[in-house]
Protein backbone atom coordinates (compact mmCIF):
# COMPACT_ATOMS: atom_id res chain seq x y z
CA UNK A 1 0.00 0.00 0.00
CA UNK A 2 1.65 3.26 -1.17
CA UNK A 3 0.61 6.14 1.43
CA UNK A 4 -1.66 7.78 -0.81
CA UNK A 5 -3.76 4.57 0.11
CA UNK A 6 -2.68 4.65 3.96
CA UNK A 7 -5.45 6.68 5.80
CA UNK A 8 -3.06 7.72 8.47
CA UNK A 9 -0.20 8.87 6.48
CA UNK A 10 -2.98 10.45 3.77
CA UNK A 11 -3.50 13.16 6.99
CA UNK A 12 0.15 13.58 7.42
CA UNK A 13 0.17 14.43 3.73
CA UNK A 14 -2.16 16.18 4.47
CA UNK A 15 -1.16 18.61 6.78
CA UNK A 16 2.28 18.76 4.69
CA UNK A 17 0.69 20.35 1.77
CA UNK A 18 -1.48 22.77 4.07
CA UNK A 19 1.91 23.96 5.23
CA UNK A 20 3.90 24.27 1.45
CA UNK A 21 0.78 25.85 0.90
CA UNK A 22 1.11 28.32 3.87
CA UNK A 23 4.50 28.97 2.82
CA UNK A 24 3.93 29.81 -1.07
CA UNK A 25 0.72 32.25 0.22
CA UNK A 26 3.40 33.87 2.31
CA UNK A 27 6.00 34.76 -0.29
CA UNK A 28 2.65 36.43 -2.58
CA UNK A 29 2.85 40.12 -3.34
CA UNK A 30 6.67 39.90 -1.59
CA UNK A 31 9.16 42.40 -3.42
CA UNK A 32 12.52 41.05 -4.41
CA UNK A 33 13.73 43.54 -1.58
CA UNK A 34 11.58 42.50 1.20
CA UNK A 35 12.22 38.73 0.09
CA UNK A 36 15.77 39.23 0.44
CA UNK A 37 15.82 41.28 3.42
CA UNK A 38 17.44 39.58 6.30
CA UNK A 39 15.05 40.12 9.49
CA UNK A 40 17.33 37.89 12.13
CA UNK A 41 20.45 38.34 13.69
CA UNK A 42 21.28 35.41 11.97
CA UNK A 43 20.41 36.58 8.66
CA UNK A 44 16.87 34.92 7.87
CA UNK A 45 15.57 35.76 4.95
CA UNK A 46 11.84 34.87 3.27
CA UNK A 47 14.24 33.67 0.19
CA UNK A 48 16.09 32.39 1.97
CA UNK A 49 13.74 29.85 3.86
CA UNK A 50 12.05 28.62 0.91
CA UNK A 51 15.39 27.54 -0.68
CA UNK A 52 16.01 26.00 2.57
CA UNK A 53 12.63 24.29 2.33
CA UNK A 54 13.52 23.06 -1.33
CA UNK A 55 16.72 21.47 -0.70
CA UNK A 56 14.69 19.55 2.30
CA UNK A 57 12.40 18.66 0.05
CA UNK A 58 14.98 17.20 -2.42
CA UNK A 59 17.49 15.58 0.58
CA UNK A 60 14.76 13.67 2.29
CA UNK A 61 12.57 12.45 -0.67
CA UNK A 62 15.81 11.92 -2.74
CA UNK A 63 19.00 11.25 -1.33
CA UNK A 64 17.47 9.77 1.37
CA UNK A 65 15.44 7.35 -0.80
CA UNK A 66 18.17 6.87 -3.63
CA UNK A 67 16.30 8.74 -6.36
CA UNK A 68 18.18 11.83 -7.88
CA UNK A 69 16.46 15.06 -8.59
CA UNK A 70 16.74 16.98 -11.96
CA UNK A 71 17.66 20.16 -10.63
CA UNK A 72 21.43 20.63 -10.90
CA UNK A 73 21.06 23.71 -8.69
CA UNK A 74 19.82 21.98 -6.16
CA UNK A 75 22.14 18.87 -6.26
CA UNK A 76 25.01 21.21 -5.99
CA UNK A 77 23.30 23.00 -2.67
CA UNK A 78 22.96 19.54 -1.53
CA UNK A 79 26.91 18.58 -2.07
CA UNK A 80 28.14 21.98 -0.77
CA UNK A 81 30.18 21.58 2.21
CA UNK A 82 28.65 24.88 2.96
CA UNK A 83 26.51 24.83 5.86
CA UNK A 84 24.63 27.48 4.66
CA UNK A 85 24.32 26.99 1.24
CA UNK A 86 20.50 25.82 1.29
CA UNK A 87 19.81 29.25 3.22
CA UNK A 88 21.96 31.40 0.22
CA UNK A 89 20.07 32.26 -2.51
CA UNK A 90 22.22 33.07 -5.53
CA UNK A 91 21.43 36.85 -7.02
CA UNK A 92 20.23 35.76 -10.41
CA UNK A 93 17.31 33.36 -8.85
CA UNK A 94 14.41 35.67 -8.21
CA UNK A 95 11.62 35.03 -5.76
CA UNK A 96 9.53 33.63 -8.34
CA UNK A 97 11.80 31.51 -9.88
CA UNK A 98 12.60 30.05 -6.15
CA UNK A 99 8.83 29.24 -5.19
CA UNK A 100 8.39 27.16 -8.52
CA UNK A 101 11.42 25.33 -7.52
CA UNK A 102 10.17 24.49 -4.79
CA UNK A 103 7.08 23.24 -6.00
CA UNK A 104 9.10 21.58 -8.48
CA UNK A 105 10.74 19.87 -5.54
CA UNK A 106 6.95 19.63 -3.60
CA UNK A 107 6.04 17.58 -7.25
CA UNK A 108 9.38 15.33 -6.92
CA UNK A 109 8.18 14.42 -3.15
CA UNK A 110 4.68 14.01 -4.03
CA UNK A 111 5.85 11.13 -6.61
CA UNK A 112 8.03 9.34 -3.81
CA UNK A 113 4.94 9.10 -1.73
CA UNK A 114 2.47 8.16 -4.24
CA UNK A 115 4.79 5.68 -6.43
CA UNK A 116 6.94 4.28 -2.89
CA UNK A 117 5.49 2.16 0.09
CA UNK A 118 5.19 3.72 3.99
CA UNK A 119 8.25 1.09 4.91
CA UNK A 120 10.39 1.87 1.86
CA UNK A 121 13.87 1.70 3.62
CA UNK A 122 14.98 5.53 3.88
CA UNK A 123 18.90 6.51 5.04
CA UNK A 124 19.29 10.44 6.68
CA UNK A 125 23.08 9.96 6.77
CA UNK A 126 22.51 13.70 9.21
CA UNK A 127 20.64 12.11 11.90
CA UNK A 128 21.84 10.26 15.07
CA UNK A 129 19.06 8.94 16.05
CA UNK A 130 16.30 7.34 13.51
CA UNK A 131 19.07 7.35 10.78
CA UNK A 132 18.05 4.18 9.52
CA UNK A 133 14.10 5.08 8.72
CA UNK A 134 11.35 4.58 6.53
CA UNK A 135 9.33 7.20 4.09
CA UNK A 136 6.22 7.48 6.53
CA UNK A 137 8.84 8.84 8.83
CA UNK A 138 10.36 11.22 6.09
CA UNK A 139 6.89 12.58 5.75
CA UNK A 140 6.14 13.21 9.23
CA UNK A 141 9.50 14.52 9.76
CA UNK A 142 8.98 17.55 6.72
CA UNK A 143 5.70 18.41 7.48
CA UNK A 144 7.56 19.29 11.14
CA UNK A 145 10.15 20.86 9.24
CA UNK A 146 7.83 22.93 6.84
CA UNK A 147 5.49 23.85 9.53
CA UNK A 148 8.14 25.34 11.63
CA UNK A 149 9.67 27.31 8.87
CA UNK A 150 6.11 28.35 7.96
CA UNK A 151 6.15 29.81 11.56
CA UNK A 152 9.25 31.15 10.83
CA UNK A 153 8.14 33.02 7.50
CA UNK A 154 4.77 34.08 9.55
CA UNK A 155 6.69 36.33 11.31
CA UNK A 156 9.15 37.93 8.98
CA UNK A 157 6.02 38.65 6.79
CA UNK A 158 4.48 40.63 9.47
CA UNK A 159 7.46 42.15 10.23
CA UNK A 160 8.07 43.55 7.04
CA UNK A 161 4.41 44.88 5.92
CA UNK A 162 2.33 43.34 8.35
CA UNK A 163 0.92 40.98 6.18
CA UNK A 164 -0.91 38.01 8.69
CA UNK A 165 -2.93 34.99 9.14
CA UNK A 166 -2.81 31.34 9.02
CA UNK A 167 -3.59 29.96 5.16
CA UNK A 168 -5.43 31.82 2.63
CA UNK A 169 -8.24 30.05 2.87
CA UNK A 170 -8.23 30.51 6.68
CA UNK A 171 -6.47 33.41 8.00
CA UNK A 172 -7.36 32.51 11.68
CA UNK A 173 -7.37 35.70 13.02
CA UNK A 174 -9.10 37.50 15.80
Amino acid sequence: MSLSQDPGAQRVREYLNEAREAVLWKCADLSEAQARQEMTATGSSIIGIVHHLTATEYAYFGECLGRTPQDEHMRQVLASDDPQAEFTVPKELTLPEVCENYRRAIAFAEAACDELEPTTAAEVTWWVKHRHTNLARLVTHMFGETARHAGHIDILREQLDGFAGLYAHAPNLP
